[in-house]
């Protein structure tokens, strides 16, 4: 008498998946030994403070120094509020898994983490094509500029911005989270990619829709920000001035070596072959684009910048200024 077949590996994990209702996944992170849990804990501290404060700095200036209320800051100041999100979204949650020894981060949790992720990420990406746009306008078309960049027009691009990124967001978020899932994630947050491997059931046709949305968001936003670099350094090399140049390019040069950070490390974990070897390294590279970014665009595009620093010496005297009143009047 033969016996029954028996299930496959994966039709087991299918069923047990659909017998049990998943309520939590576990974050594998960077590492088991506890040393290791703590070198991470202090380091991802030490940078969620200093992005936190660089970004707070900037939004700060921004808002209350009516001399950087022009198209370039405003921008700038949407960019912080990105970076302050994408940063809290990440960070956090990880260190307090390192500190307490803990890998839990409930469904739910999951699922927020995810959307607000990538809604950063993909408003993030739009809104670099704006200010590499308004950059353009600004060097290329100086007369135009102020026609081109009215206050209607920055309102309407930044919206557009933070539209794309809630539509591409809603979009992914849904299509991975019908899915029936495992328990573990190789990553220190929820990210797409290692989401997507945690299912039991088939996900190439998911991973077919999000690589065409990943083109269709994307692919844009690059092309026209590589485009108005390009036209921004053929216009450099036209200043006669060697000083106005080398000024130009220093500022240029940094502001693609953000761009290229960006996206170059999200290339390389989205569209890199899934393989056991790459995997680890990709948890590597999505600390430039989590992390790293954030930490420096508050020194790239802003602090760096004089009008920014005297907004913030401005900021900074009227605060003594007023903590000073205050003691007057509490003396009398």
């Amino acid at each position: 008498m033969s016996l029954p077949p028996q299930p496959s590996h994966n039709e087991m994990r299918k069923k047990m998946s659909n017998q049990t209702t998943l309520t939590e996944f576990l974050l594998l992170g960077f590492s088991d030994v506890r040393e290791l849990q703590i070198l991470h804990f202090v380091m991802f501290l030490v940078i969620y403070l200093v992005g936190l404060m660089g970004n707070l700095l900037i939004i700060t200036a921004v808002v209350l120094d009516h001399h950087l209320h022009t198209p370039m800051y405003f921008f700038l100041l949407n960019l912080s509020i990105l970076d302050f999100g994408s940063i809290s979204v990440t960070i956090p949650k990880s260190m307090v898994n390192s500190l307490i020894n803990t890998r839990v981060i409930s469904y739910p949790g999951c699922v927020t983490q995810v959307f607000l992720f990538l809604l950063f990420v993909t408003t993030d990406l739009a809104l670099l094509t704006i200010m590499a746009y308004d950059r353009y306008v600004a060097i290329c078309q100086p007369l135009h500029y102020e026609r081109v960049m009215n206050r209607r027009a920055c309102v309407q691009m930044a919206a557009s911005a933070w539209i794309t990124g809630i539509v591409y967001s809603a979009l992914h978020t849904g299509n991975t989270f019908r899915l029936p899932f495992c328990h573990e994630i190789n990553h220190f947050f929820c990210d797409f990619t290692p989401v997507i491997k945690l299912s039991c059931s088939d996900t190439r046709p998911i991973e077919l829709v999000t690589l065409v949305l990943a083109s269709i968001f994307t692919l844009p936003p690059f092309l026209l920000t590589l485009i108005s670099y390009v036209c921004i350094i053929i216009t450099i090399l036209r200043i006669p001035s060697t000083t106005g140049r080398q000024k130009a390019f220093s500022t240029c040069s940094s502001h693609l070596i953000v761009v290229t950070i960006f996206y170059g490390t999200l290339n390389i974990v989205y569209l890199s072959p899934k393989t056991p070897t790459l995997r680890d390294l990709n948890k590597v590279f999505s600390v430039f684009y989590t992390v790293l970014t954030p930490l420096v665009n508050p020194i790239i595009y802003s602090l760096r910048n004089k009008n920014v620093k005297e907004a913030l010496a401005h900021v900074r005297s009227e605060c003594v200024a007023l903590t000073r009143d205050q003691r007057i009047h509490a003396n009398f």
